[in-house]
């Protein structure tokens, strides 16, 4: 199929965005990678009056240090994400997830700020804002604001912008950690995750003195399992920890079913990955 008409507009600037989207009433949509907003214009499952095409803006794409956090530019591409030496070094379970974001093509010219907004569940990007505890900088007609990661996902395929706003740029808090580890399992490498978990652990002489999980796949959005941080915080270190571990996450998190896997299939298969993902995690990578 083809799209629905629309008029196309290409701003040099975001300020200039933001007006094209103010014009257009509540009919306008953003493209940057397009990977996400093609196939919908295609089906029809969107009719924009105006599509408002962000790749002409210069500083919309960049990875740099900020004191203690990595700030990246919208329009970065997951690619530039995966391959940066600066992710691999202070944002490790970024640089582990990236590879599993669909394929190559889709890679090369998928974005970092239109992955979040488009908020799939089962997206890396999004559960890795949750995890690292992002704050997204967007754009509107009143100026700039940060929004917390965890109150940008509102259910699936819905985020908390305005019609008229834009994600500028995410800072990343870098952790303090002593092991991480990211699982996900899809039918095909790339596909959509089934279930996928990202844990990272500090560790006492013999006990966690902190951790940090997020999920994805198994809910309408991603999941920090913060009440879980709580709970294992302080837990001995032993042979039994990865399952008690798996036991407490499949506990907390009521997987959905849809046409891909069952509610109780999820549940076990959450289970499974968080195991892995903390004996993984407890063997202490730097």
């Amino acid at each position: 199929m083809k799209p629905a008409k629309f008029d196309y507009v290409a701003p040099t600037t975001v300020d200039a965005a933001v007006e094209a989207l103010v014009a257009a009433n509540g009919e306008g949509k953003v493209l940057a990678g397009g990977q996400s907003l093609l196939p919908l214009l295609n089906f029809r499952m969107t009719r924009p009056g105006v599509l408002v095409d962000l790749n002409g803006i210069q500083g919309l794409s960049f990875i740099e240090p900020r004191g203690d956090r990595i700030a990246i530019g919208a329009l970065t591409r997951h690619r530039e994400i995966e391959q940066s030496p600066l992710i691999a070094s202070k944002l490790p379970v970024m640089a582990a997830a990236m590879r599993h974001v669909a394929h190559l093509a889709i890679r090369n010219r998928g974005t970092i700020g239109g992955s979040l907004s488009h908020a799939d569940p089962a997206a890396e990007l999004p559960m890795l804002s949750l995890f690292y505890g992002a704050e997204l900088s967007v754009q509107g007609p009143a100026g700039r604001r940060i929004v917390a990661a965890e109150d940008f996902f509102v259910d699936a395929l819905t985020n908390c912008l305005e019609p008229e706003e834009i994600v500028v740029e995410i800072e990343f808090p870098m952790l303090a950690y002593d092991g991480w580890a990211f699982e996900e399992v899809a039918r095909r490498f790339g596909d959509f995750a089934l279930a996928s978990i990202a844990v990272s652990v500090r560790r006492g002489s013999s006990t966690i003195d902190n951790v940090r999980i997020a999920v994805m796949g198994v809910a309408d959005t991603p999941l920090r399992l913060k009440a879980v941080e709580g709970k294992f915080s302080g837990v001995s270190i032993d042979d039994r920890t990865p399952d008690r571990f798996s036991e407490l996450v499949m506990s907390s998190v009521s997987a959905n079913s849809d046409l891909h896997a069952s509610s109780e299939y999820r549940q076990h298969l959450l289970g499974k990955l968080a195991a892995r993902a903390m004996r993984t995690a407890l063997t202490a990578k730097e």
